[in-house]
């Protein structure tokens, strides 16, 4: 038997009177049925009032139950211990204050002035900022946002039920507004595991498909097309890995799940769209920024997976109109061209910059790996004929790397290209000028000239597309001049057009330089006059030769310093 079908009717403390036309539309069914007096029986209420009104001691009771229920306000707004951890928390909590209210309305009503309406509405002011206070506390502890969603579903009950016996529940959607941007933190912190997982599983690898299934479901998730790719025969090979689509899914669904919560909050469709956007743009900007940052610091990538991460980032650049579209048509906004941008494109941008300089240094660092294993013999007689074995395996790395450059921005490929020959440049001239290096002979030097023969080769042949004609051979004039220069021994020319800035054959050498190459030459031929004394008279002109030359070379060296 339902609570209603128990009660019985109660008489009018006032009359005496048993009222049964207001209990004419009764015989309720289930409990959302029930009002306040079919719950609680109010009719001690009303006879003590019935009774201190007959003594004339009607103020000294109003007196008494207000303080009464001011106490019992007291304790229904303290909210149950770790109301925080779940739901059922919240609910207690909701539920003590509606009764109390909700039972204070009725005494309003039917108490016969017992309570006023500027009373009520001050004990709810008062009990309003309490809870206000209490939620937010509380909602501040919570990292699940799951919870948020419920805990939001319940204020909004909350509040639409005291809104219908006629409080104020305005300052409840303004907390709602604070507890939005709270949620929206509380779902970043969830995808940056989401993100972290995504680039952790991801292999850094193009995708390849084998199937038109296979081909649809990628397409069908991710906003790609190529012409090219799809007139190619199975299997086929997307430019981008896994993640790229797996980050754009991920954008989306963070997208409604802001919806999910600032949905109802009484926004306007423009404040609706501008606050998923504010929140979206925060994503791209904080957290995936973030988390791909860190990805490109992680020192166990190899030098392939950060070009494939730079080209992945070129394709969710490329993404920015699409998300932008989704949130519009989400949001259900009538005029998009006075939307906020997403600012995808400006991060992506600085991420690849942020990767390329990585790639440089990863570059440049496996190059220094070929070079440390360069060990030349610089009293060599006679060069070997070939280049040599760590040079031709530098080269062959390079043409891989790249090879792999196929679908990076042209002008990181060519930066990269031109870097590695400056580098590749530098060294070799390193290693002729080192300090260590006390002596050479003619024969390391033509050793070293076949070397950068290889090197004039690997750079004519257009290791990547677009380059300037000859800007890669320009990398290694500065070395090539200074070689022909002693292998031809050619000083004659040298003094002749020193100084002069047009069609110089050796422009590039600088005195101090060439002079730093003589001495060593000259070091080596002092040990071999001493292991011979006798010299013929080629010999001695030779030596006086270079006398003469590198009085010369000094008087020059004094003349571009001074």
């Amino acid at each position: 038997t339902s609570p209603s079908q128990q009660r019985q009717p109660q008489p009018n403390p006032f009359t005496g009177e048993i009222e049964y036309e207001a209990l004419s539309e009764s015989t309720y069914n289930t409990e959302e049925d029930l009002s306040a007096p079919d719950l609680v029986d109010f009719s001690p209420v009303y006879r003590c009032l019935h009774i201190y009104t007959v003594l004339g001691e009607r103020d000294i009771y109003e007196r008494y139950y207000r303080k009464q229920r001011a106490q019992q306000s007291a304790l229904t707004l303290q909210p149950p211990t770790s109301m925080h951890e779940e739901i059922d928390g919240y609910r207690t909590y909701f539920h003590g204050i509606v009764g109390f209210f909700v039972c204070e309305d009725h005494i309003l009503n039917t108490g016969g002035g017992l309570v006023s309406r500027g009373y009520l509405e001050e004990v709810w002011s008062g009990a309003l900022s309490k809870i206000i206070v209490t939620l937010r506390t509380h909602s501040a502890y919570c990292t699940d946002a799951g919870l948020m969603l419920k805990i939001k579903n319940l204020i909004m009950l909350f509040a639409s039920t005291l809104r219908s016996y006629g409080y104020c529940a305005d300052r409840l959607y303004e907390l709602l507004q604070e507890l939005r941007d709270h949620y929206n933190e509380v779902l970043m912190q969830r995808w940056v595991s989401r993100f972290r997982d995504i680039f952790e599983a991801d292999n850094y690898h193009p995708i390849q498909v084998a199937t038109p299934v296979e081909y649809n479901n990628i397409t069908s998730s991710f906003p790609y097309e190529s012409s090219n790719l799809d007139s190619l025969n199975y299997p086929k090979t997307f430019p981008f890995s896994a993640m790229v689509p797996r980050v754009y899914i991920e954008v989306k669904e963070f997208v409604i799940s802001c919806m999910e919560f600032s949905r109802d909050l009484q926004l306007t469709q423009t404040e609706l769209d501008e606050t998923v956007r504010r929140s979206t743009n925060l994503l791209l900007t904080r957290t995936l920024s973030g988390c791909l940052s860190s990805l490109i610091r992680k020192p166990g990538l190899s030098l392939l997976q950060l070009i494939q991460i730079v080209i992945n980032t070129v394709h969710l650049e490329d993404t920015n109109i699409y998300l932008e579209n989704f949130i519009t048509e989400v949001t259900e906004i009538e005029d998009s061209n006075q939307t906020a941008r997403l600012q995808a494109r400006s991060i992506f941008k600085d991420t690849r910059a942020e990767a390329e300089e990585h790639i440089y240094k990863k570059l440049v660092s496996k190059m220094n790996e070929f070079i440390e294993l360069a060990n030349y013999d610089w009293t060599l007689s006679e060069p070997s004929g070939t280049a040599s074995l760590w040079l031709m395996d530098l080269i062959a790395f390079l043409k891989s790397v790249f090879e792999s450059f196929t679908n990076l921005p042209t002008r990181l490929a060519q930066m990269c290209c031109m870097s590695s020959c400056q580098h590749l440049a530098r060294s070799l001239m390193s290693m002729l000028t080192d300090e260590s290096v006390k002596s050479l002979t003619s024969g390391a030097l033509n050793q070293l000239d076949l070397d950068l023969c290889q090197c004039e080769t690997f750079a004519v042949s257009e290791p990547v597309p677009g380059l300037e004609e000859g800007v890669l051979l320009m990398c290694f004039s500065d070395l090539r001049q200074l070689l022909d220069l002693f292998v031809s021994w050619d000083w004659t020319t040298y003094f002749a057009d020193f100084g002069k800035t047009e069609k110089s054959k050796y422009q590039r050498v600088q005195p101090a330089t060439a002079l730093l190459i003589l001495e060593k030459l000259r070091d080596s031929d002092k040990k071999s006059v001493f292991g011979n004394i006798s010299l013929n008279k080629k010999e001695r002109d030779k030596v006086k030769l270079l006398e003469v030359v590198t009085r010369q070379l000094r008087g020059l060296v004094q003349q571009t310093t001074s």
